[in-house]
């Protein structure tokens, strides 16, 4: 099974939208939960299997797709991206399951979207051939469209529109890029070939490499979002339904930071250490984390407010990426899945509160403590995870990374730790203004606690932010080699003790 075992996983929840189709309606909430639970099952022996000493690829499936043209169908996974499956396997589990009482109408078109979505995301992460990734990175934007203006709230089309013009806007740059490096390694080698191993070998003038790095930028920012392309995320956040704003957040995001780990450094080594590019995206990175937390201090819905958080925790992620040190890399690939983690539970918080209340406005809350206590304990601990608290998560990833950056610039981390500051603030203003004090809105006194149900959607998510906090070796060791390999890459005199 190990042979085909990627493919297995790439395919289950596509093949499972296209059975749903043919399901009586009766049938469909069951069967998305079991190909969701499928999908994570058979994606574990990809952690019991894997090889932490090989920083290479493993896993890997090969076959001639266009040959005319050098593309394959090539599969594989190493360190960075095995996590980034995980979590997107989880993700898909957590977000069909969540939606088991909130979508009433057209709920085979909304499975369907939320499995074929499921496919496209793990294919970002699993193509190691540029023009098969191109096609998941595509695809995804139709489910997400769809789950956006078709069953988001008041202003959804408005936003499932912009989130489409954005990110589309980005990918018309993104393919130039690829489509460069293409036509150069043709020119170079007299071969075709998209896969990446190989265009890696490509030579380009530095001149060369910082257009074509500018092209993948703008594709990968806009995903990220980082500052200033974040203003389609807060939108399409609100009005897009729960299990669209945790996917959203926990991993759609996440296919920016990794295009520029897994594309924009190994492939353009000069431009991607050349200091006018990187002190420009550092300044851009802090930006977006002081201006997420200033922003979110200022929301008055509670599901915008979340929403701006991921600006700022995410500048966390694209510092640590350009901090070009090992430290920073691995710190921010931990807090890819870290924010997954926190700010997925985060919107699940939400949108519990919106099934019962039908409101996202923080002032018609207040004292839901006393009336849902198990409720205000889960928000205390997504809370906490998401503002870094010791012993959780969050601590790790941030420490991480701004460890890093202070190795590459003393500057960037002093300048981001108010970031970290921020982040409580507001998380804390949230919780004390929604489940502190007294019972304000009559309207309250009746809301039911956490089902059943609600607590199976988040123990995964509360378990594994625990063990992160409290274990973080073996993420570190999964790491490792594939990070050093990267850094190895970019700067060749790194571990030789020259450090610039």
């Amino acid at each position: 099974m190990n042979e085909h075992l990627l493919s297995y996983i790439l395919f289950l929840p596509l093949a499972g939208a296209l059975v749903l189709l043919a399901l009586p309606k009766s049938a469909i909430r069951i069967w998305a939960n079991i190909v969701a639970l499928a999908g994570f099952l058979i994606s574990l022996p990809l952690v019991t299997n894997f090889d932490k000493s090989n920083g290479g690829f493993q896993f890997v499936e090969r076959v001639d797709w266009i040959p005319t043209f050098g593309i394959q169908y090539h599969l594989g996974i190493d360190g960075i991206s095995l996590l980034l499956v995980m979590l997107t396997t989880l993700i898909g589990v957590i977000a069909v399951l969540s939606s088991w009482n909130a979508i009433h109408e057209k709920t085979r078109a909304y499975y369907a979207m939320l499995l074929i979505l499921q496919t496209g995301m793990l294919g970002v992460f699993l193509s190691l051939d540029f023009f098969l990734w191109f096609i998941f990175w595509e695809v995804v934007l139709v489910p997400m469209y769809f789950l956006i203006g078709v069953y988001g709230s008041g202003r959804r089309l408005y936003a499932a529109i912009k989130f489409f013009l954005y990110t589309l806007a980005g990918s018309v740059l993104l393919l130039l890029g690829i489509l460069t490096l293409f036509f150069q390694y043709h020119a170079q080698t007299g071969a075709y070939s998209f896969a990446i191993a190989d265009l890696m070998k490509t030579e380009m003038s530095l001149g060369l490499q910082r257009w074509v790095f500018w092209a993948f930028f703008f594709g990968f920012a806009i995903k990220v979002p980082m500052f200033p392309f974040h203003t389609w995320l807060p939108d399409a956040h609100t009005e897009a339904p729960t299990a669209g704003s945790v996917i959203l957040a926990a991993v759609l995001l996440k296919m920016g930071t990794y295009g520029f780990i897994r594309f924009s450094l190994p492939l353009l080594p000069k431009a991607s250490m050349d200091p006018s590019i990187v002190q420009v995206i550092a300044a851009l990175s802090i930006i977006g984390i002081l201006y997420g937390a200033f922003v979110s201090l200022m929301q008055s819905d509670w599901k915008r407010l979340v929403a701006y958080s991921s600006v700022s925790h995410l500048g966390f992620c694209t510092l640590g990426i350009f901090s070009l040190n090992p430290n920073g890399l691995a710190g921010s690939i931990i807090q890819q899945i870290n924010h997954g983690i926190s700010t997925g539970m985060l919107f699940l918080i939400v949108g519990v509160a919106y099934e019962r209340r039908h409101t996202r406005a923080i002032s018609e809350y207040g004292g839901l403590a006393h009336i849902t206590p198990n409720f205000a304990k889960m928000f205390a601990f997504a809370m906490l995870s998401s503002a870094g608290l010791p012993l959780l998560n969050g601590f790790v990833g941030e420490f991480t990374i701004l460890q890093g950056a202070f190795e590459a610039n003393h500057w960037w981390a002093a300048l981001a730790v108010p970031g970290v500051i921020l982040g409580a603030a507001y998380l804390l203003w949230l919780y004390q203004r929604t489940m502190l004090g007294t019972v304000t809105n009559p309207a309250n006194e009746k809301l039911p606690d956490l089902s059943l149900r609600e607590y199976v959607v988040f123990a995964p998510l509360v378990v594994w932010a625990i063990w992160i906090g409290i274990y973080p070796k073996p993420y570190f060791e999964i790491l490792e080699k594939p990070v050093a390999l990267l850094v190895e890459r970019i700067r060749p005199e790194y571990f030789a003790g020259v450090v610039r």
